[in-house]
């Protein structure tokens, strides 16, 4: 299958045009960058020397890339309010689009205007999408024509709250996720905030009391079948490159340790991406960098009566273009971990 990248020079652009390249069922026929125009794959990403000297930056056009009879299939690795105006074109040509921005994430354009200040751009195609976490998502998802990539931040919350909420092991109150990502999940920018010395040695928690992943994490919770979810998500950034690890809190009501792991091995047991640790081990986001996993445990605090729920992934991989990968995989019928090594 053809494969095109649109925004192929930010950082999960580029893991994005790494996992095609080598991919053995994708061809990769065509990057775009605005900034990195004219110039080849491999002098922009020197790793990829000898693999893709041939293949240079396009420019930016929504109209050229839906033109095009050679691509069958094509990711968008822009920003949220842009990510839109390549979308559109682009699925109404007939081919299939993977999108990583958040602009087809949430089913309720008044949700998506709440959190994102803007008039949702395109409500007939978002009516034709489908938000794709492929460990919780329904069977009927893959004749839509825009399977929308999930956040990294609701990744690393929705892939071990969803089932234990189907699942009734815990409750919908008083739920608390504290977040910590690497710097890399800004993307690229020329901003002080993101500069080495300001994030060096440094931690802080932002984006609070409502940040824009809340809106998605939310209304997927609430698809589980206990009704609307309201939960309190604290992100902070962390002096890191990449790697997400979120640390949720839930009441237990009268559930056990060993419901809350009857229910993960039952739901991800056969699940290659997801790797259920023993309570007595915490996940590191060390040791899910470069790979499309995420590793999840618990314990019970018998003090408090709550679960202690950890999570981590890489968010460029797991958060990003190894999901996007992930689900053209499934969507092709192809086995998940296709191109994907790291399981």
């Amino acid at each position: 299958m053809n494969t095109a990248i649109v925004g192929s020079s930010g950082y999960g652009g580029e893991i994005l045009v790494k996992l095609l390249a080598a991919h053995p069922k994708a061809n990769l026929v065509a990057v775009t960058s605005r900034s990195e125009v004219g110039r080849s794959v491999s002098e922009v990403m020197p790793e990829l020397r000898g693999a893709l000297d041939q293949l240079k930056f396009e420019a930016s056009d929504p109209a050229a890339i839906a033109d095009r009879d050679d691509i069958d299939c094509v990711f968008l690795a822009v920003p949220h309010g842009v990510a839109s105006e390549f979308a559109g074109p682009i699925a109404r040509s007939g081919k299939k689009v993977i999108d990583c921005s958040a602009d087809y994430r949430i089913s309720d354009p008044s949700v998506y205007e709440e959190y994102y200040g803007n008039p949702h751009p395109d409500t007939e195609l978002l009516a034709d999408s489908q938000y794709v976490l492929p460990e919780i998502a329904t069977e009927d998802w893959t004749d839509k024509s825009l399977f929308a990539c999930p956040g990294c931040y609701p990744t690393s919350i929705l892939v071990p709250l969803f089932p234990l909420i189907q699942k009734k092991v815990i409750g919908t109150k008083h739920i608390v996720a504290n977040s910590f990502s690497g710097t890399s999940g800004a993307g690229k920018q020329s901003n002080l905030a993101f500069s080495f010395c300001e994030v060096n040695e440094s931690a802080k928690a932002y984006g609070i009391p409502k940040h824009r992943h809340l809106s998605e994490i939310e209304e997927q919770l609430g698809n589980a079948g206990q009704g609307d979810v309201i939960i309190q998500f604290n992100p902070h950034l962390a002096p890191m490159n990449r790697g997400i690890i979120s640390t949720i809190t839930v009441p237990a009501v009268e559930s056990s340790i060993e419901d809350l792991y009857g229910v993960w091995n039952d739901a991800y047991g056969d699940r290659p991406f997801v790797h259920i640790l023993e309570p007595d081990t915490r996940p590191e986001s060390r040791y899910t960098v470069g790979t499309n996993r995420i590793d999840i445990s618990a314990v019970k605090d018998s003090r408090t009566g709550n679960f202690v729920i950890t999570s981590a992934e890489d968010n460029l991989m797991k958060g990003l273009a190894g999901q996007a990968v992930q689900i053209m995989n499934l969507w092709q019928g192809w086995d998940e971990t296709t191109g994907l090594i790291h399981v």
